[in-house]
């Protein structure tokens, strides 16, 4: 079994390029092999009156900043994506040569203003694409607008943080990707387990990741740098386990 563990930035990096570059750094020091950004317009997605609009307006990831971040990622040598809200950043992402891209478990229920558009924007690079299904979702209707895109479809809880005992196990492994927003590294590590004793070839865990002083919106049901390092560790071991 091989694992592509992503590292969760989104709005932990709080609109500052010495945290972002610093949570770029130890990410790629804990092993993950890519840190993901979410790339969307604030006023397409909240209202002004939104008690964190101050937050998420400075949080909000323009083309000049997926630009900087880009060229820090390339230097510290790890994978830069990003979840994309609306068509033209799909269309920026392909200048910068992403590899990939993450679909949201909202824009998955096509409710956001061009979330129709963003899929089939995504659909057209042919690239490979994380699908969270953590809101339902029409899967048919996913796969046949994915038909020429590699596909992995995550198993995710849309609640912040998820308690562990939520997970529905059975429906889990059914995945091959689990985008885990419980607390700490338990469930990722037991899906690890369970995808190794199924034979899987291939898994992807996604954490949402944060500097120890992290204040924003996702701190509360993210990861420390420390903790993914325990996570990367441990899967790798899994990895090697034979039943």
């Amino acid at each position: 079994m091989k694992s592509f563990i992503v590292a969760e930035i989104a709005s932990n990096w709080e609109g500052s390029f010495t945290k972002a570059k610093k949570l770029i750094q130890e990410s790629k020091n804990a092993g993950a092999s890519a840190v993901k950004f979410q790339m969307w317009r604030a006023s397409d997605l909240y209202n002004n009156k939104h008690p964190n609009w101050k937050f998420i307006k400075k949080s909000e990831l323009t083309f000049e900043k997926a630009k900087k971040l880009k060229v820090i990622a390339d230097k510290v040598g790890i994978e830069f994506f990003c979840s994309a809200f609306y068509p033209e950043a799909i269309k920026f992402l392909e200048k910068l040569k992403v590899k990939r891209y993450k679909i949201a478990s909202r824009t998955c229920l096509l409710k956001d203003p061009f979330a129709l558009e963003t899929l089939q924007e995504k659909s057209a690079t042919q690239k490979p694409v994380i699908i969270s299904m953590g809101m339902g979702g029409n899967r048919k209707k996913l796969e046949r607008i994915f038909s020429k895109n590699q596909k992995i479809f995550c198993y995710c809880i849309s609640e912040y943080p998820t308690k562990i005992n939520k997970i529905d196990w059975k429906s889990a492994i059914v995945h091959d990707g689990f985008s885990d927003h419980t607390l700490g590294i338990t469930a990722s590590l037991i899906f690890a387990m369970l995808k190794k004793k199924q034979n899987t070839k291939n898994i992807l865990i996604e954490k949402h990741v944060k500097l120890r002083n992290s204040r924003g919106p996702d701190a509360d049901s993210s990861i420390n740098t420390e903790e993914l390092a325990d996570l990367v560790s441990a899967v790798k071991k899994i990895e090697k386990l034979k039943f």
